[in-house]
């Protein structure tokens, strides 16, 4: 009873809360890009069984799905331009094969009825020779469609490691020195940080001001390691299905009381 009339009590204060939350933000400090690490899905479905006790991880991850377009409204609304979500690292390869394919196919509809809204331009990031060929197929159609769209620019990692893009962009790099007929010591003199820059997946686009981790851990695991130079770190207990549009408003607020130094 006591724990019914506190959620209670919660679930009144909660409006006034964000509402006030709200009218303190100044969107003009709001980050242009966000990264998210959505973190938390299958220890949030072993603290919620469902009806009958079930704990299997892929509800947990169909509820993490669930919650994405509802951040990207939240997003809309805070003027962000660019969202990008990882939802896959190349690491979860390793998970049992009962456990990706169904990830993986959560993953796949998701992208899917992201494009269908035709709100968003949406951009595949990561290592896509890992997927399957009909995923990749599909995933490559949902951006082509998607690519005009005027909006939030919404990049979905899927296969994606942070070192493995490094790598990659270097690759790309020498590729393109010698289809330019540079030799290799011309190719090493001109390499800097601004042409690998150009070669990552995310060339073009303004690095993550700030990263927003769920789940309580607090580290990168990898995501965007050459992009979060100078991110500010937003680490939030809450599993990534229980998020909530006040915890994404708690980050812009942190996020807006930081002095950024860039490292001076």
């Amino acid at each position: 009873m006591l724990h019914f009339i506190r959620q209670s009590i919660k679930s009144l204060l909660y409006p006034w809360y964000q509402m006030r939350l709200v009218r303190k933000l100044d969107f003009s400090q709001t980050p242009r890009h966000v990264g998210v690490i959505l973190d938390g899905n299958r220890r949030w479905a072993k603290a919620n069984p469902d009806e009958i006790g079930g704990t299997h991880s892929s509800r947990g991850h169909r509820a993490g799905a669930e919650k994405i377009q509802e951040f990207l409204t939240w997003c809309e609304a805070a003027q962000i331009d660019v969202v990008t979500l990882w939802l896959l690292s190349n690491d979860n390869f390793k998970r049992s094969a009962e456990e990706l394919n169904a990830l993986l196919q959560i993953i796949g509809e998701t992208v899917n009825e992201l494009g269908e809204t035709k709100r968003w331009p949406i951009t595949v990031l990561g290592s896509l020779e890992l997927l399957p060929k009909d995923m990749q197929s599909k995933l490559l159609a949902v951006s082509k469609a998607t690519e005009n769209i005027k909006g939030l620019r919404v990049n979905v990692a899927i296969g994606y490691g942070g070192r493995l893009e490094i790598v990659d962009a270097v690759k790309k790099y020498l590729s393109t020195a010698e289809a330019d007929s540079k030799d290799f010591k011309s190719a090493i003199d001109n390499l800097s940080a601004e042409e690998i820059a150009k070669h990552l997946y995310t060339a073009g686009q303004p690095d993550p001001e700030l990263v927003i981790r769920t789940s309580g851990e607090q580290r990168l695991g990898g995501f965007l390691l050459w992009q979060s130079a100078h991110s500010e770190f937003y680490f939030c207990e809450a599993y990534w299905p229980d998020f909530r549009h006040v915890d994404f408003l708690r980050a812009l607020r942190s996020y807006a009381q930081r002095h950024r130094r860039f490292g001076a």
